[in-house]
């Protein structure tokens, strides 16, 4: 994996997508301060761990999830070291049975795609359509890592600007605390 050695203060200079672009608008207008590493696409937690030494921050898992309907849906946010088990999510949002949601539905409501999701992507859900899921723990870090459309650029923000963009968005979190270990 490509990681280029340089920390970025902002958005880059060169155009972006459509969607980052939007992203990085947002950030501009709510004048939230970030640091921006580039890199390859990063699609697995061990390509994250080669940014977060990088960035200095410690990356987020962010998983896209559905109940068996697929008729709610959730972005779960957790420290990416920690273990998911499912049923210990359902049970404290009252779902029968979560399981992960398709590439089409994060396409319609978060217009990213698997492997680049973030809070950030909540700018685009403005129907109100995904709940975004904190596992409580994360919040005891400084700082939050999210892509910013794109898995190919990680941001590093403060914790308190990253929930004031998602408050932006019109997005109100829920907070869970999932097991540290799984049986």
């Amino acid at each position: 994996m490509n990681i280029d050695p340089n920390l970025y203060r902002g958005r880059p200079d060169q155009r972006r997508t459509p969607v980052e672009e939007e992203i990085y608008d947002r950030l501009d207008q709510l004048g939230i301060d970030y640091l921006r590493v580039d890199h390859d696409h990063a699609d697995t937690m061990e390509d994250c761990r080669l940014i977060e030494a990088q960035l200095g921050a410690r990356i987020c898992k962010n998983l896209f999830l559905c109940n068996r309907q697929q008729t709610q849906f959730y972005l779960l946010m957790m420290r990416g070291e920690k273990p998911f088990k499912t049923k210990y999510l359902s049970a404290q949002l009252g779902c029968a049975r979560l399981s992960f949601a398709d590439g089409g539905h994060m396409a319609q409501y978060l217009h990213t795609t698997p492997g680049s999701v973030s809070a950030l992507e909540l700018l685009f859900d403005t129907d109100r359509q995904v709940q975004l899921v904190i596992d409580r723990p994360l919040m005891e870090d400084a700082y939050i890592s999210a892509h910013p459309g794109l898995s190919t650029s990680t941001l590093r923000l403060h914790r308190e600007d990253l929930l004031r963009f998602v408050e932006s968005a019109g997005h109100s979190p829920v907070y869970v605390h999932l097991p540290d270990e799984v049986e």
